[in-house]
């Protein structure tokens, strides 16, 4: 059978152009004009040879449809299949006379071992010596002849000497050297009938013209190179090539049919003790029907002082009938001949012509039809009957199990070919560029496959998705024979190998299993039971029965079809299975008695229609009654001849023993490579393993049947007893063991996890033999299965008779071996010791635990669960060796690592859930909480917290159990720990694992369980430190925590956790703190630890130049506000803090396992305080100071002004300075009224209304105040107009100004109001320096009206307040005012004397009238001096005369009113 080497079909290849020259150029005009010169290429064609010991392995390949090019592999058994390949590409179309050799020339070359000749169609010949391909470099020596002028040429050879061999149509041969130049002697040599004797006969001599040659070959026999040419008229001549001579010619006696000529010769090697030489000569008697006959002939050789042939009579003759051959050739004894069909070998040791022993080898083209099922036209639709009539109760299991079926083995080793399934995504539309379809691992397929199916199966029933499959698959198996199709045999003489060369793969055959030979129909030669090794089948009557019984079984097998092994085997692989396998068999015998259910029948009505359908089910009804009768019939028969069914029965028993896996001793020691011979192992195990499974299956099913139909065969009940309860265990057995070989050598390995950081290492390949280097880019693809894994853990002892010998590539038997070899170790192990199916499934289970193959072990422990649960031992087992603990703990540590690989959601909650199962039914009484806490540390270390803290309660629970056992049986040991002590830890873990998985609650309640108190306190700060972490801090002050004895210890540790943590940090622990003392009525711990957070966070962002200090000042106030809050709510009696005590309190408390502290006397010295200064208090009025500045530092960093408080009074003055040029005098009064009283209060809110009259004066700087203070520079405006606005017009002041002016004046008028309660002088100060800025500006009406209306109540004149119209009189005088003051004087004079009489009384009384007199005296002497100096003389004259009349009358009012006071 082939065996396909796996990865033989991913080869990527080096281009070598070669390049042309003047000859090519020359021979390919002459054949352009004429006919070519060899014949071209009409197939597709390859060949092999073997060179060096060990043997290396050279392929070439040339395709019909790329004639130009030339493949070349080269193959070591001690090494992987290249991944590379040589495709050297001539410059014009070659023929099939291509040689490779071994490179005699250059003797000892390690450049270049190699010599390859190639001809072109055109007659080229090229003599390449070539580098090894593997290491492939561009440094070809390269000879290039144009033979077209020696042409036509019919056939050619080659040696390892340069020597090229051409026959040609006038009988003749041209040997050229092509090592010299063309024109050198000797490059030529002729080889023709002497043409001196030709002379001699004249005219006859002219008459016998010797025929073309038809073909010709080259062999070594005895050391000498001989030519063998057969011609086309039937005569075979040998010639000796070195002294150019002929030593043999012989008419040959072939066929008499007319018209049969000689086609090809193959000569086989002469060994050196013996002098026959076999020939094979093919023989083509009509070409229409293609009739070919291979006749073998041996030529005699005789040694002396020249070589000696004679013909011995003919021996075989083997017709190829009318299937065609590829390839033949000759190794030792036996000739191999490629058919279309398959490989046949012939021995060729018979002397007896008509006796012709041969043995057939299948192409893989019947076991990709046979699997794909397209081996018949109803195979696939059988699938889908069977399988709807097996599932009719669980229609919904159908869909998923059709393409489970299919899709494995689509992607089975030697049915996945890449080349074909990438030609058939393409026809379905689905691109993919070389490398990335490369890159594509065994899931990715899947789920590439799966989609398309989808995709195109739109309706989703299960006809239409099946109709997608089935035509999915018809595809991939056509593009599959036409992308693989073979071209020619590898053949190594020495080892007795026989090899297939495909277009896009390499292959080996196969031996047969004895069992195989059986199945495949030999059941006529069971008499001879030595050659199938049925030695204990003693009596021949036996072995007839045994060859009836199995004809029984084929025809239960054939009535299933192979969808009976398929759904079989489906149901065990499959995790979880749809189906007990148990409940399949009974189905099965279901369809055998009853056929294909009425519903399954009605599936192909919409496809085929109803009278298709009709015709079916009644052809299926005739096949159903045919197969009941022959079975009924065959099994009488059979009872007949044995005479009771317990002998048949023992015949069965003894025929089940060969399905046995043999035991087999092996002693390993050295490593076995992943070589090609460990990949032809793996291939040739699943073909074993799948033919050993259905032929047990086989069994099975028959037994079965024959059990149910007992009743109609004269079964007695002793023989149904033997069947249930000896014969069907064993059976089951036997599947058991065949499935797992099939499962390991078919299933593909996981790829390496992307999180996996010991994969991702081992890809550096550091320290690493080239097996383990290879096979990291080989997981998870489909031609790299678990065996390979296991086979890195074989070791042989003897590699030269070891079968896995790395020496050379196996031969057809040495495979077999190994594949029985490679099954013991699987199933005994290393030394064949009698394990029970769970001891060894436990060792290869962790194998592949230690490889990660966790998806590979979850399989095979489910598989080795149902098959103990079928042989009902589990309770034996789990009472004796303890054997059930260990599959169920693989079971759990397999779904562990499964759930952390990398799934999420509800798969990865699902596997932690079966994981915690396992672990649970594994532990026993004895040492449960020593196992619980393993599970625990397990869980862990794979970061699910759940199933950790399952355990770690499961702990607790098993302590005291526990401690009890231990004193009762040997009381307590000195090391063993505590009750306390254990518990305290596992509850430190429960508080741990409860904190991961953010369930709080359950934390403290393990924390307040805890009897350890250290162990407490210190998961106490843990908590804390998490619930900050996940931002739910909250939980502590919300009163939900029963804080049981703990409320110390929590404010403790959070208040030590807020002063080592970023005070800008959220959420923020002081916050928390203030709402926890909040929650416990603690008024003034909350005030002190918002305060605490104020003065930290004022100097933290102080230190650190915190560039948004808005925000910090802001806090800072908040926090100030709520610590005022917090006070107010204290008896004003006790409403003051001392914060640093508080923190110095803290710093004393010891904490167990902490670090120290930071002592007073250092966090003093850090921070420069006297630490006389912690003794002092901080009342509620300094908190509340401290917030009215800290606002008004607020306000000022919105505005971008800084200011720096240095707690003196000029720094709150120039902070009140700051707030009034940046507009904030809400603030600026606010700080006056809280910092300042008496006459302090009335000098500063005189300084800040001078300060906002100047800012009704936007264009005049006051250049001593912005000199002196940096902060205000740029803040108001200079103008070149300046000195024109105070000493110019007020209409050019007004006009420019205005808009800005009136809100500057109603700002001043609004506070001056409101605050001239405090200071009744501030309307003076506002007018004084109004006049004093702007000598000429026109005093605001409502300031005049303020002077005028502070007069005291009943006086006259211009007497009055603080703010009166005699100081305004006295600025008017002062700054130049003169009309002005004229005028006020005027007004009040006269409103003196305009008294009426009824206040005659008033106006006598001489203390009720005052006018400044002085100032009115000052008023005169500056209107007569502005007179004398000649300034404004018409306006002050005006001006003097009426005040000189004014006064005038003032004054003998004044006279009158004495008068009458005197009188």
């Amino acid at each position: 059978m082939e065996v396909p080497i796996l990865g033989s079909d991913s080869l990527k290849w080096i281009e070598f152009p070669v390049p042309s020259d003047a000859a090519s150029a020359s021979a390919s005009a002459s054949a352009s004009a004429s006919a070519d010169t060899c014949a071209p290429l009409t197939h597709d064609c390859a060949s092999s040879i073997a060179i060096g010991d060990p043997p290396t392995y050279l392929i070439w390949r040339i395709h019909k449809h790329l004639p130009h090019a030339l493949e070349l592999l080269e193959l070591c058994a001690n090494k992987e299949f290249p991944k590379l390949g040589l495709r050297i590409t001539f410059p014009q179309a070659l023929s099939s006379s291509v040689f490779l050799c071994k490179n005699e020339i250059d003797i000892g070359s390690r450049s270049h071992p190699y010599l390859l000749y190639a001809l072109t169609v055109a007659g080229v010949a090229y003599l390449l010596r070539l580098g090894t391909v593997s290491n492939y470099a561009s440094s070809s020596v390269i000879r290039e002849v144009s033979l077209h002028p020696h042409g036509p040429i019919t056939s050619a050879a080659a040696t390892p000497t340069g020597c090229l061999v051409v026959g040609r149509n006038d009988g003749s041969l041209a040997c050229f050297q092509l090592t010299l130049d063309s024109t050198a002697p000797g490059f030529l040599q002729e080889l023709r009938d002497d043409p001196g004797i030709s002379s001699l006969w004249g005219f006859m001599a002219r008459g016998r013209i010797v025929g073309a040659v038809q073909d010709l070959a080259i062999s070594m026999v005895h050391g000498k190179p001989l030519i063998f040419v057969i011609h086309t008229d039937g005569v075979l001549r040998v010639w000796d090539l070195l002294f150019h001579s002929r030593l043999f010619s012989h008419k040959l006696k072939g066929p008499t049919m007319a018209g049969a000529a000689l086609v090809r010769v193959w000569v086989g090697q002469a060994e050196n003790n013996s002098s026959i030489i076999p020939l094979a000569i093919l023989y083509s008697e009509n070409l229409e029907i293609n009739s070919d006959t291979i006749y073998v002939y041996s030529l005699h050789c005789n040694v002396g002082d020249r070589i000696v042939l004679l013909m011995e009579p003919l021996e075989q003759i083997i017709p190829i009938e009318e299937d065609g051959w590829i390839d033949v050739k000759l190794i030792s004894n036996k000739i191999c001949i490629l058919k279309n069909n398959g490989l046949v070998l012939h021995d060729l040791l018979h002397k007896n012509v008509n006796t012709v022993d041969a043995v057939c080898y299948a192409l893989q083209e019947d076991f990709v039809a046979d699997q794909l099922f397209q081996s018949s036209e109803h195979s696939s639709d059988n699938l889908l009957l069977i399988t709807h009539s097996v599932f009719s109760s669980s229609k919904d299991h159908i869909l998923p199990v059709v393409s489970s079926i299919f899709l494995r083995r689509l992607l089975l080793p030697g049915i996945h070919h890449n080349a074909a399934l990438r030609t058939t995504l393409l026809d379905y539309n689905r691109h993919w560029t070389e490398s990335d379809f490369h890159s594509l691992t065994a899931d990715g397929l899947k789920k590439e496959i799966l989609s398309l199916i989808e995709d195109e199966g739109l309706t989703g029933n299960p006809s239409s998705i099946f109709c997608c499959w089935k035509n999915f698959c018809a595809c991939y198996f056509q593009n599959w024979c036409k992308s693989n199709a073979p071209c020619g045999l590898l053949v190594d003489s020495s080892t007795g190998t026989v090899g297939l060369i495909r277009k896009s793969s390499v292959s080996l055959f196969r031996s047969l299993e004895d069992i195989e030979r059986v199945n495949d129909g030999s059941l006529d030669e069971l008499g001879n039971s030595p050659s199938f090794g049925l030695d204990s089948f003693g009596e021949a009557l036996d072995c007839e029965i045994l060859a009836e019984m199995l004809r029984c079984v084929i025809n239960v097998s054939q009535q299933l079809g192979k969808t009976a092994s398929a759904i079989y085997y489906e149901s065990l692989i499959s995790t979880p299975p749809v189906i007990s396998s148990e409940e399949i068999v009974p189905r099965l015998l279901k369809v055998l008695e009853t056929g294909i259910s009425s519903t399954a029948a009605m599936l192909h009505i919409s496809d085929l229609g109803t009278d298709v359908v009709w015709e079916k089910n009644l052809a299926d009804h005739k096949n159903l009654r045919k197969f009941s009768i022959d079975m009924m019939l065959s099994l009488h028969a059979l009872l007949e001849k044995s005479g009771t069914w317990s002998r048949i029965l023992s015949v069965i028993e003894n025929y089940l023993k060969y399905l046995v896996p043999r035991k087999i001793t092996q002693n390993y020691d050295a490593e076995v490579a992943l070589d090609i011979n460990a990949s032809i192992l793996v291939q040739a195990t699943s073909q074993v393993a799948k033919v050993m499974f259905e032929s047990a299956l086989d069994i099975h099913l028959f037994l079965s049947y024959l059990v149910s139909i007992s009743g109609q065969i004269n079964m007695l009940l002793d023989d149904i007893s033997k069947i249930q309860l000896m014969l069907v265990p064993m059976i089951q057995e036997i599947i058991y063991e065949w499935l797992l070989l099939h499962f390991f050598a078919t299933t593909p390995s996981e790829s390496a996890s992307i999180e996996d950081f010991s994969s991702q290492l081992s890809l550096l390949q550091i320290g690493s033999n080239t097996g383990r280097r290879s096979w990291n880019e080989k997981l998870g693809k489909c031609d790299f299965t678990l065996a390979f894994i296991f086979l890195l853990n074989v070791r042989s002892s003897d590699k030269d008779q070891s079968p896995f010998s790395p020496r050379s590539i196996p031969n057809v038997q040495d495979i077999i071996d190994s594949i029985r070899e490679f099954a013991s170790w699987t199933m005994w192990g290393q030394n064949g010791e009698p394990l029970t199916p769970l001891r060894r499934a436990a060792d290869l289970t962790l194998i592949l635990l230690r490889h990660k193959q966790y998806d590979a072990v979850e399989r095979l422990l489910t598989i080795v669960e149902a098959h103990l649960q079928k042989e009902k031992t589990s309770h034996g087992i789990q009472a004796t060796d303890g054997e059930w603990c260990i599959l169920h703990h693989l079971l759990g540590c397999c779904f562990l690592a499964q759930a952390h690989r990398g799934l999420n959601g509800v798969l990865k909650e699902k596997k932690v859930h079966e994981a915690v199962l396992c672990f649970f039914s594994v532990s026993d009484a004895a040492w449960r909480l020593h196992y619980y806490q393993w599970a625990m540390q397990i869980f862990e270390q794979y970061s699910i917290s759940d199933g950790a803290c399952q355990f770690a309660l499961a702990a607790l629970e098993q302590v005291e159990e526990a401690d009890s056992a231990n004193n009762e049986s040997h009381g307590r040991a000195p090391h063993n720990e505590s009750v306390s002590t254990i518990k305290g830890r596992l509850w430190a873990h429960v508080c741990k694992f409860t904190l991961d998985l953010n369930l709080f609650y359950d934390a403290y309640c393990a924390i307040i369980s805890n009897p350890d108190e250290e162990s407490k306190y210190i998961w106490l700060r843990r908590l804390i430190i998490v619930l900050y972490e996940c931002r739910a801090i909250k939980i502590l002050c919300g009163g939900q925590l029963p804080f049981i004895g703990l409320t110390e210890k929590v404010e403790q540790e959070l208040s030590w956790k807020a002063e080592r943590s970023d005070i800008l940090a959220k959420p923020n622990l002081y916050k928390l703190l203030y709402a926890f003392e909040m929650h416990q009525h603690n008024w003034r711990k909350a005030a002190s630890y918002m305060y605490l957070y104020s003065a930290r966070l004022r100097t933290e962002t102080s230190l650190k130049g915190y560039k948004q200090l808005w925000r910090a000042l802001k806090e800072i106030q908040n926090g100030l506000s709520a610590a005022i809050n917090a006070l107010y709510l204290v008896l004003p009696a006790y409403a003051w803090i001392d914060p640093l005590l508080e923190r110095n309190a803290l710093h004393n408390e010891q904490y167990p396992s902490k670090k120290a502290r930071i002592t007073i006397e250092d966090q003093s010295a850090s921070n420069d305080v006297d630490p006389q200064s912690w003794k002092s208090y901080i009342d509620i009025q300094k908190i509340e100071n401290e917030f009215v500045l800290t606002s008004a530092e607020y306000l000022l960093s919105l505005a971008h002004v800084k200011w720096t408080n240095t707690g003196t009074q000029k720094a709150q003055l120039e902070l009140v300075d700051l707030l009034i040029e940046t507009n904030l005098y809400d603030m600026a009064f606010t700080v006056l009224l809280r910092f300042f009283k008496g006459s302090e209060l009335k000098r500063g809110l005189e300084r800040v209304f001078s300060a906002m009259s100047l800012k009704c004066f936007p264009h005049i700087v006051d250049s001593s105040r912005v000199g002196d203070d940096p902060t205000t520079q740029g803040l108001l405006l200079t103008s070149s107009k300046d000195e024109v606005i105070v000493h110019g017009s007020p209409e050019v002041h007004s006009s420019n100004q205005q808009p800005n002016g009136i809100s500057q004046w109603g700002t001043l008028e609004l506070y001056l109001d409101r605050y001239k309660v405090f200071h009744a002088r501030l309307p003076f100060v506002v007018a004084e320096t109004l006049l004093r800025t702007d000598s000429q500006i026109e005093l605001p009406l409502w300031l005049v009206k303020l002077f005028k209306d502070g007069r005291r109540e009943r006086t006259l004149g211009m007497t009055g307040q603080e703010s009166n119209p005699a100081l305004l009189f006295q600025l008017y005088v002062n700054y130049g005012r003169y009309r002005e003051a004229t005028n006020l004087l005027l007004e009040y004079i006269g409103s003196v004397a305009s008294m009426r009489r009824a206040n005659i009384m008033n106006r006598k009384r001489p203390f009720g009238v005052w006018f400044p007199y002085t100032t009115i005296q000052r008023l005169w002497c500056q209107l007569e001096e502005m007179i004398n100096s000649g300034h404004m003389v018409d306006q002050c004259k005006h001006l003097k005369d009426l005040l000189h009349g004014a006064l005038l009358k003032h004054l003998q009012l004044v006279k009158v009113d004495s008068e009458d006071a005197l009188s």
